[in-house]
């Protein structure tokens, strides 16, 4: 493993290409060449095996291990159909065995509509807001809702025959590219907006609700596939196909690979895309970590598939192969089983004529997208897969009351209130007579590239206006003429500014209108919000009861708005419900509790540059060196709430147990409000370096006005491991423990320490 980070470790060249076999030899078995003649197994006449009405093969029989079922489907493949059987529609049409395509699903099941990745009309479906306003729900029960009811539309989609084209080709697959476990670790990283936030743990926690959500609860069958992405440490977009993220083999285990690891052991994925960049030197999409840590520790025997672009990548602008046969050799041998990519089918076989390749290790790697086949139930009867009947219902599941009503809760609880001054929020409609609707951001929902066709959307200007009906006069202004904005303000009762930035701006390939705004192949360059800070300044005034409604994919750094407006709220982009949820939480029907899951800097300068990897050089809530803005965490509510007798269930914890942590919550004010309880340690005799201290442990809890209740917050051991170098595995050292809980990273109410033993 220590060669997967070592940047010395650079095997580009032909010559080098042995030594790359003898580094992984270790960890992974190639088998030998084939010497056998490729055999075209006799012609059956079926349509599909899974509805064929008598056993063909042995790999048709449902009670068959699956091994032996993947066994068999190999031995029947022609080289020809094992080389076409690595594309992102795999399947063997002359076996019965059906072609499936993934599916986009960071926030629900989606095509990509506003980047138009498939070029045709876009599939309607539920839609969430963007996965970093569902980290900042902290409620791994609403994004496991989510997860549930993306793979359910998933098979909807898939299985209803309103979604075939004429020739029975579907548009969307049960493979779904989510969630997304890359961290957070920089405000400027273009791609923020889908990940869950910048801590390991807490990625991780969310990673396997949503995981536990797409795949369903059958003992055997999976709703649907989560493949994870992207692995490994692609956190900029500048240059992300050529650039190297460096940093050691500590940070690879609890800091980088963390929410990985926890979705595939934690949470039973098995499925992962590999990321474009390189880790010290070795580019992701061949590094031998794919195969020493994620098949052999990790467990992880499905899809393993390059990004778009990945294979090719190899040879131009990693330039780390001379051509493209070494590249489908090195990646194969790497455990890659699927191509974003086209023109990769000779090389493989040119691969395998030349000897950089064998037969039967491009055997061992296709079974993994069988497996996955197979626990989909796709080579199965239908009457024993339980979701086969998906798709048969006359009502679409977008269209129910149900799925609608878990976005608006999921977009309530999204939402962080920042400040409150004076307690100007929650608003009284009956005491208002006029509102102004100002900004850019205040009369659209903005979908990002990875968003799907949402059945309906609800701007915040709609929200409001529904909310307050017809006696309450509601004006809008865009902005761009701010004297028109400005009067607008002064002559209502409250003035409400919608501002951020535009996920999907002007629908180009790196077209942004400043450089604030940031997306996919394209980082932020400065952090502030520039000219909608301007107007912010102009409306407050006009009218001292101004409210910011900071609608982002990341954090900005509104240092004057923060400091002179009376109220702020912060949400994520994209939901179909986003003008009710706001406007719910403006007018009191909903108490905010949503918490930041990001550290947020005041100004660039107390970042360390973009490339740096090194998270100790004062990235994240960790090791952050100065005072944020706002720290990971944070988030205010219309009530208060005491935080008294923290206890634990032992004085001391074994290295191999846990203990669970109880703390008295109650709710000080005169509303019902969510508390998010969060549990972070610090090691006071550790014998290595750690951070200043780690979140562990949270729980969002409901409280009526005066209830008190007693919280628990399990702590395993293990969670408080660290990597041994030395061990090359994971160590729970003896140590003093102080648990620190509290209401975000900076504000801790109680403390207890613990001894490991």
């Amino acid at each position: 493993m220590k060669d997967c980070l070592n940047n010395d470790h650079k095997v580009g060249k032909l010559k080098r290409l042995p030594l790359f076999i003898l580094l992984l030899a270790s960890v992974i078995s190639f088998g030998q060449k084939s010497d056998r003649t490729t055999q075209t197994p006799e012609k059956v006449n079926i349509k599909t095996s899974w509805v064929s009405d008598k056993t063909t093969f042995p790999f048709q029989n449902p009670d068959m291990p699956i091994e032996e079922r993947v066994n068999n489907i190999v031995s029947l493949m022609t080289l020809d159909e094992k080389a076409a059987f690595l594309s992102e529609r795999p399947g063997v049409p002359r076996l019965g065995i059906p072609s499936m395509p993934h599916s986009e699903g960071l926030h629900g099941l989606a095509q990509g509509v506003p980047g138009n990745w498939n070029g045709r009309d876009p599939i309607t479906t539920t839609t969430f807001p963007q996965s970093i306003g569902m980290g900042e729900t902290w409620d791994p029960d609403i994004v496991r809702k989510a997860g549930a009811i993306e793979g359910y539309e998933a098979r909807y989609v898939y299985q209803s025959p309103k979604y075939k084209n004429n020739r029975g080709a579907i548009f969307m697959g049960l493979i779904i590219r989510a969630p997304n476990s890359d961290l957070g670790r920089d405000p400027r990283w273009g791609r923020t907006e889908e990940c869950f936030g910048e801590d390991p743990y807490f990625n991780g926690v969310m990673a396997v609700a949503m995981i536990k959500g797409l795949q369903g609860d059958d003992p055997k069958y999976w709703l649907s596939a989560a493949l994870l992405k992207h692995f490994l440490a692609n956190s900029n977009e500048d240059h992300r196909t050529s650039t190297s993220s460096n940093f050691d083999i500590r940070q690879f285990y609890e800091y980088y690979s963390l929410p990985f690891h926890m979705g595939f052991v934690e949470g039973g994925a098995r499925c992962f895309m590999t990321s474009y960049n390189m880790v010290n030197g070795i580019p992701c999409t061949v590094n031998p970590a794919i195969e020493a840590v994620t098949v052999k520790k990790w467990g992880v025997d499905g899809v393993i598939c390059t990004d778009a672009g990945g294979f090719s990548n190899l040879t131009r602008s990693q330039h780390y192969y001379e051509n493209t046969t070494q590249a489908a050799a090195g990646s194969i041998n790497a455990g890659i089983n699927q191509y974003l990519d086209r023109n990769f089918e000779g090389p493989v076989k040119t691969a395998i004529k030349e000897g950089l390749l064998t037969e039967e290790r491009l055997d061992e790697v296709i079974k993994g997208t069988l497996r996955v086949f197979i626990r989909l139930g796709l080579l199965d009867p239908p009457d024993r897969v339980p979701y086969s009947k998906i798709g048969t219902e006359e009502t679409e599941p977008w269209n129910m009351q149900k799925n609608r009503d878990i976005v608006r809760l999921a977009t309530q609880e999204s939402i962080v209130l920042l400040k409150n001054r004076g307690n100007l929020l929650p608003l009284n409609k009956s005491a208002l007579k006029s509102i102004a609707m100002i900004g850019p951001r205040a009369n659209e929902v903005v979908f990002d590239w990875y968003s799907s066709q949402a059945p309906y959307a609800v701007t915040p200007l709609a929200g409001v206006k529904n909310k307050v009906g017809s006696h309450v006069k509601v004006q809008f202004a865009l902005g761009d003429d701010v004297a028109a904005a400005v009067n607008l303000a002064r002559s209502s009762d409250v003035a409400i500014v919608c501002v951020g930035n535009n996920p999907n701006q002007e629908n180009g390939w790196k077209k942004i209108s400043n450089p604030s705004e940031g997306r996919e192949d394209l980082d932020r360059k400065i952090i502030t919000l520039d000219a909608q800070e301007e107007l912010i300044k102009q409306v407050l005034a006009a009218n001292p009861k101004t409210i910011v409604v900071l609608k982002s994919s990341f954090p900005y750094a509104i240092n004057w708005t923060q400091e002179n407006l009376p109220a702020i709220l912060h949400m994520a982009h994209s939901s179909q419900e986003e003008g009710n949820a706001l406007a719910d939480v403006l007018f009191g029907d909903y108490n905010p509790g949503g918490r930041l899951v990001q550290t947020w800097p005041r100004s660039l300068d107390q970042l360390p540059e973009m490339l740096d990897y090194n998270i100790r050089d004062g990235r994240t809530y960790m090791y952050f060196k100065s005072e944020p803005l706002y720290p990971f965490g944070f988030g205010l509510s219309y009530t208060t709430f005491a935080y008294t007798n923290i206890k634990t269930s032992d004085a001391s914890l074994s290295r191999d147990g846990s203990i669970a942590v109880n703390i008295d919550v109650e709710n000080t004010g005169k509303r019902a409000g969510d508390e998010v309880v969060q549990l972070y340690v610090k090691h006071i005799n550790s014998q290595v370096s750690r951070p200043d201290e780690e979140l562990k442990g949270f729980k969002r809890v409901h409280l009526k006005a005066g209830e008190r209740q007693t919280v628990t917050i399990p702590l395993a051991a293990q969670r408080l491991a660290y990597w041994d170098i030395s061990k090359n595995d994971w160590q729970v050292e003896r140590d003093s423990v102080e648990i620190r809980v509290g209401a975000s990273s900076t504000d801790i109410r109680l403390q207890h320490t613990i001894s490991v033993k």
